[in-house]
């Protein structure tokens, strides 16, 4: 049996259905089929489970925004305990699925989680109530569980899949067992900020000649699916420049995804952290979808510094981390400024490195901005992919 304790990278899942008897702090025994399964691509069944019955989920490829859905609430007993656990068991596709509570019956507010679906045996996943990711931004969004925050007695709502905003939704097929409450979790040490320079051992395996694995967390100015940057795009700019430069080899690995936001990503991490466990650098540029979703400059800030805490929690402290700058566009010049300057207080508190694009497009548009954009005023022209990959690349020989 495989244990894994998803720390600073999901949501909790957790049920309020009566526990079996005389076994105290038993969720959902799974014992029963208590989700609804959605109209089409998706079916859920009772099999043999990891103790008694388990439930199984199976969606069709291309499932976005397939739910299987209860009317589970939270109890008293939850905000006494530390998070919960529960089995999952897949049949032997590598993946990730999805779970979101909704809180308080509101479904603003919402609470989401991705976890490992790997091979065919049973394994235990554990998870704390201050790892729940708040997706949506507004002032109830607020961490699950710690002091200031909201009562994990009042999740509910619990459902199986996947919100559009994955992007990817192959066929899959996994069994969940036996959700318990875990009054105690054993964390991992907290990663405190580097020392020095926050860029400074990227910096020295560039100048070393060593290779480096770069990551390029973002929404659709960084997506290279997106139609405006299929011919160019910065990070294959930022990786020519930088092997050129110092003749090390640079691999991008770009989990970037058009039209998301910074929290939604955050729920993401496991899957670009599977590719590349351990980073030299990650690579964090949102803002305009989190702007156009009611996200401001405080709330921005304290997500950019959860963000930035999680990744280091994550990489096990091993990755430097950038923040970008939200950046301007031509028809909002100054509208997201405000989120920019939360950029820069965040990196500033968590000792992150910081490109100020958005400083940087001021002044290269000071002129003619339209030159930075493509006929949609929003997406980035060949200037302004170039402007972010210089940026970018000035922000590393800081160190």
């Amino acid at each position: 049996m495989n244990g894994r304790v998803l720390g600073c990278l999901g949501a909790a899942l957790i049920f309020a259905v009566p526990a079996r008897g005389d076994e105290a702090g038993v969720i959902a025994s799974m014992d029963m089929l208590r989700f609804g399964s959605p109209k089409e691509k998706g079916r859920a069944e009772l099999v043999d489970g990891k103790v008694g019955k388990a439930i199984r989920f199976q969606t069709e490829k291309g499932a976005a925004s397939t739910f299987f859905t209860s009317n589970i609430h939270g109890t008293p007993e939850w905000d006494r305990v530390a998070g919960f656990s529960f089995w999952v068991k897949g049949e032997g596709t590598d993946g990730f699925g999805g779970l979101q509570f909704i809180y308080d019956d509101d479904y603003a507010v919402r609470y989401d989680l991705a976890f490992p679906v790997k091979g065919t045996e049973w394994t235990r996943v554990v998870v704390a109530w201050e790892d729940l990711i708040p997706v949506l931004p507004g002032p109830r969004a607020r961490p699950l569980g710690s002091p200031g925050g909201n009562s994990p007695s009042k999740l509910s709502g619990l459902w199986f899949g996947k919100w559009w905003y994955w992007g990817d939704y192959p066929a899959m097929s996994f069994a969940i067992d036996e959700i318990r409450l875990e009054p105690t979790i054993v964390k991992a040490t907290p990663q405190d900020p580097p020392a020095g320079p926050p860029l400074a051992r990227t910096l020295a395996k560039l100048k070393g000649g060593q290779p480096i694995t770069v990551v390029t967390m973002g929404d659709s100015l960084t997506d290279i699916r997106h139609w405006a940057n299929r011919e160019i795009a910065w990070p294959s700019l930022l990786k020519d420049h930088l092997e050129t430069a110092y003749d090390s080899k640079v691999t991008i690995v770009n989990p970037a995804i058009g039209g998301t936001q910074l929290r939604q990503n955050l729920v993401l991490i496991p899957r670009w952290l599977d590719v590349a466990p351990q980073p030299d650098l990650v690579m964090i540029f949102f803002g305009g979808n989190d702007w156009d979703a009611g996200m401001r400059g405080e709330e921005f800030e304290r997500t950019c510094r959860d963000a930035v805490d999680r990744i280091r929690q994550a990489t096990l402290g091993k990755a430097d981390i950038l923040l970008l700058t939200t950046n301007p566009s031509a028809a909002r010049w100054d509208t997201t400024a405000e989120l920019a300057t939360a950029c820069r207080k965040a990196a500033g508190a968590r000792n992150a490195g910081l490109a100020d694009t958005e400083k940087a497009f001021q002044a290269a548009g000071k002129a003619d901005r339209e030159r930075l954009f493509v006929r949609d005023r929003v997406h980035l022209s060949r200037a302004g992919h170039e402007a972010v990959a210089d940026t970018i690349i000035k922000a590393i020989k800081k160190g």
